[in-house]
């Protein structure tokens, strides 16, 4: 019996070592992509082709709750990732020195939720930071990166008909086409839009969350964005 607990001590120790190897694995190789990506200009493919790489290994990482308002959460995430991953856009500039790519967006996405709880359907992209360290969120008063243009130019095309035919019951000027746009940077606030249109920002909110995200998303993997 002694033996058999040795024997487990011992399976559990190499488990842990594995995983401190995996994790150290991937730390590496999210180094070697930054600095890839860093090495084009900001608009080039080579730049987005590693960003696009370091998207897909972070994103199964990243911090995740089942609340309404994650999804915007995440998107402001990726936001402020693009602007200041190489440079110093909308904050300062990620310093691999201070940690993993993986906790300084964690950092970053866990503000912008415990803010969404705070006031949630308000939060404004340009809002005051509060830390001063270099995690401020998104100023998209600057250039949008070239993946939200991409998605921006997929949106207004709407080449299948697909995002205006997905609209709020007996509202067809409310569809995904339209919301897609509006959320876009410089994004419009859930209480300017219910105001507008004359709809309650939970409805819209919720319509936006459970029909044009995933329209949103697949456009996003079959890009190779996610």
């Amino acid at each position: 019996m002694p033996h058999s607990v040795h024997i487990t001590s011992r399976k559990t120790a190499t488990t842990e070592t594995d995983s401190r190897a995996t994790t150290t694995d991937l730390e590496d190789q999210l180094r070697q992509l930054v600095s890839a990506a860093c090495k084009h200009p900001a608009k080039s493919h080579a730049r987005q082709k590693a960003l696009t790489q370091i998207i897909r290994l972070v994103s199964t990482r990243l911090w995740k709750e089942n609340t309404p308002y994650y999804q915007d959460a995440l998107q402001q995430t990726w936001i402020y990732f693009c602007h200041n991953i190489c440079e110093s856009g909308t904050g300062q500039q990620y310093d691999p020195d201070r940690g993993s790519i993986i906790a300084w967006l964690n950092f970053y996405l866990r503000k912008r939720l415990q803010d969404f709880r705070c006031r949630p359907f308000e939060i404004s992209l340009s809002q005051d930071s509060e830390s001063g360290k270099g995690f401020d969120p998104p100023d998209t008063r600057g250039d949008i990166p070239p993946i939200l243009d991409e998605v921006r130019a997929w949106a207004e095309a709407d080449a299948t008909g697909e995002l205006r035919k997905v609209q709020i019951k007996n509202r067809p000027e409310v569809n995904c086409r339209v919301l897609i746009l509006r959320r876009l940077p410089p994004e419009t606030s859930w209480k300017v839009l219910s105001e507008e249109f004359e709809v309650t920002v939970s409805t819209l909110s919720s319509f936006y969350r459970r029909q044009c995200l995933p329209h949103l998303r697949k456009f996003g993997q079959s890009e190779g964005y996610l």
